[in-house]
């Protein structure tokens, strides 16, 4: 039985492809698609150097031209802070007298317990204080 080349080249699509899944690579994904290219050519006629060719050319195209635009995309931090994250930076409303040792703030329609970043200052209720940063369950604010 003598099997074609377009097959052959879409077998080894699939050859490439399960390593992307169990990688991650997505480098695997584009020489997966230069094997899907290189199967159209085969199944066209095209001879061997011409499948090779389009296998090596939409390859190296694709990695580069996709790479750099999937390394921008990673590197970019998201615009939405969620979580802790959100809460760093907020203002809020001192609700019982907060020092070193604790206090209450109502922070983001909640209320949180709270301690100052420095222990000598204290804020009284009805005062406005910042955020620094979240400790626990507790709001550290100056």
């Amino acid at each position: 039985m003598d099997i074609d080349a377009w097959v052959w080249w879409l077998i080894g699509a699939v050859g490439l492809g399960i390593p992307l899944v169990l990688t991650a690579m997505p480098e695997f994904g584009m020489f997966a698609i230069g094997a899907v290219a290189a199967a159209v050519t085969a199944a066209l006629g095209g001879g061997v150097v011409a499948q090779i060719l389009v296998f090596v050319i939409v390859s190296v195209a694709l990695i580069a031209v996709v790479r750099p635009i999937a390394n921008r995309h990673r590197d970019q931090h998201p615009q939405h802070r969620s979580g802790i994250d959100a809460l760093r930076g907020r203002s809020a409303v001192v609700l019982e007298r907060v020092d070193g040792s604790g206090g209450r703030i109502k922070l983001a329609g909640e209320i949180w317990s709270a301690r100052t970043l420095d222990a000598d200052s204290s804020f009284e209720p009805g005062q406005s204080v910042d955020v620094v940063e979240i400790d626990g369950a507790t709001a550290v604010v100056m």
